[in-house]
């Protein structure tokens, strides 16, 4: 039985990575729980420093039993409530896209609201001016850490009742906070406080700052780097088979199969580096972003060193400069970014579809699977064609958020609050097709006599080294020669030998040119591709 359980938090050592484990990329590009793995090697390359501090000890969790309580046909092998779902990342590809759900679907995101609520509380206790809040015990902290480390389905549902009446999201998650501490006398005496000083972004943009940098460091950015590894390693083990380029979708100068992913590789891990530039941030300034309020109630607290406080608790940075909401640009940097991880593995989706058309990949078959329902010798690249369809409709979703979110009247309204809803649908469909595409990958099988048959055919792209050798040699008219020489004609071995034995250069350079073939004429691209660990470093990118 797999564990799907919500991040444990207000520990700064622990991250979901603890919680949410990814099994490497098997044949079915699944990332369910790896029982294989320990957490400390699954945190190797995503230390917890990297994701949200606002974390509690993972010695509780969620109860599993509530959530398979809750959703019961999820978890009893019934098909029945994703064969209901209206989207396809909680229907069909749910599998593959499960782990995001503990941070974006409105449980996810209602705890996180009540993290950060709790913590609020917590450090109103500590701020020795409010006196009407005294700072909590230990008994008390613990009551309040086990109402979020403990946050379950049934939870959720009861915070999702409330909010049929309030028609409010974030006021509902006050009244159950003040319902669920009735129990504890000296947390009950200070129920008012929850939310105190507070508007309802300023406790939505750090719980959505929050999920977001645990999806990414826990979710995303392994698939990325996993992806960018597995064509890097495309590259190196074909680094020196030739291979007849294309330009304009014409034959050109040859390369070599590994070089070409190489340089997917190389863009791949370029962006990673982008998202370490990145930074996630958060307000807490109250209703139009002056603290008002705080400075009327309390004028002797300094309140923005004691937002930035509590806003960095939460391994979050601290943005001083806002209105009712956190301006979301970092939102658009970032999605921007995402789109153009997703635009080169797009770009690649397209040459390797291409390349399986002309056989230079064969594709390892199953027995079981089904090609085409009426030509049973099909075998069609439909991981490839999965993942350009997702990174589609990913870049739609991502560009209309980074367009909306930019843009807020005058100190805000509801139009980012809509579309911040949508997040997951991004993100959900960019992991979909990372996976999709490392998929295809494990099913690749180069076909070397197909990139050999076509080099044979194409003798006429040793038009460019014959006519740079001429013209090094002060040959008149080298380049029209081999222009009038090979265009339209058809240019085989046996005519460039003959071309190259009666030019006026010494025997020697003729030689070298009558040594040279379609299949060594490829300069450093070997070389090139086998170099490619001293180029990218997919680990050093790849974090926010």
């Amino acid at each position: 039985m797999e564990t799907i359980a919500s991040p444990s938090f207000f520990s700064s050592s622990t991250s979901l990575s603890t919680v949410i484990r990814r099994r490497r990329c098997s044949s079915r590009a699944s990332i369910l729980p790896d029982r294989t793995s320990s957490p400390s090697a699954l945190r190797r390359n995503f230390p917890s420093s990297l994701c949200c501090r606002a974390s509690m000890s993972n010695s509780t969790r969620t109860s599993e039993t509530e959530i398979k309580k809750s959703y019961p046909e999820e978890f009893n092998g019934s098909k029945e409530f994703s064969i209901m779902s209206l989207s396809p990342l909680d229907g069909r590809y749910l599998p593959k896209v499960k782990n995001l759900r503990p941070l974006f679907s409105k449980y996810g995101l209602l705890r996180s609201r009540i993290m950060v609520e709790v913590k609020w509380l917590i450090k109103l206790s500590e701020i020795p001016e409010v006196e009407e809040v005294p700072e909590l015990s230990v008994d008390a902290r613990s009551f309040l850490k086990a109402i979020v480390d403990k946050f379950s389905v049934k939870d959720s549902l009861e915070v999702k009742k409330i909010m049929e009446k309030t028609n409010h999201d974030v006021k509902a998650v006050k009244y159950f906070m003040k319902r669920k501490c009735e129990s504890c006398p000296e947390v009950a005496k200070v129920l008012e406080f929850f939310h105190f000083l507070c508007t309802s972004e300023d406790i939505d943009n750090l719980a959505y700052a929050i999920s977001l940098k645990e999806a990414l460091n826990t979710v995303i950015f392994p698939v990325m780097v996993e992806l960018s590894e597995a064509i890097s390693t495309l590259a190196k083990n074909n680094a020196h088979i030739p291979m007849l380029s294309r330009t304009h979708g014409q034959p050109a100068s040859p390369t070599t199969l590994g070089k070409e992913m190489s340089v997917f590789a190389f863009r791949l891990c370029n962006k990673g580096e982008i998202f370490s530039g990145l930074h996630i941030l958060g307000k807490f300034a109250g209703a139009v972003g002056n603290y008002n309020a705080h400075k009327f109630a309390y004028p002797n607290v300094n309140w923005p060193s004691i937002a930035e406080e509590f806003v960095t608790s939460l391994g979050i940075e601290f943005n001083a400069n806002g209105t009712h909401i956190e301006p979301h640009d970092y939102i658009v940097s970032l999605f921007h970014a995402i789109i153009g991880f997703n635009n080169i593995v797009l770009n690649f989706d397209r040459d390797i579809w291409s390349y399986i058309s002309l056989g230079y990949f064969k594709q390892i078959t199953k027995s079981t699977e089904v090609g085409s329902s009426t030509m049973p010798q099909k075998v069609n690249p439909i991981d490839f064609e999965n993942s350009e369809g997702n990174l589609g409709l990913a870049n739609k979703a991502l560009s209309e958020l980074a367009m909306r979110l930019s843009i807020s009247r005058m100190q805000g309204d509801l139009s980012d609050y809509s579309v911040l809803r949508s997040t997951a649908a991004g993100l959900g469909h960019s992991l979909l097709a990372y996976l999709s595409t490392l998929q295809g990958i494990q099913k690749l099988e180069v076909n070397e006599f197909r990139l050999n048959e076509d080099l044979e055919r194409s003798w006429d792209v040793l038009a460019e080294p014959i006519q740079i050798v001429m013209r090094r040699h002060g040959i008149p008219g080298s380049y029209e020669k081999l222009k009038d020489f090979t265009r339209g004609k058809n240019v085989t071995k046996e005519s460039i030998t003959e071309l190259i034995k009666g030019l006026d250069l010494s025997e020697n350079t003729k030689s070298d040119l009558l040594d040279l073939t379609p299949s060594s004429y490829t300069g450093e691209a070997k070389a090139l591709a086998t170099s490619l660990d001293d180029a990218i470093d997919p680990l050093n990118g790849f974090r926010i």
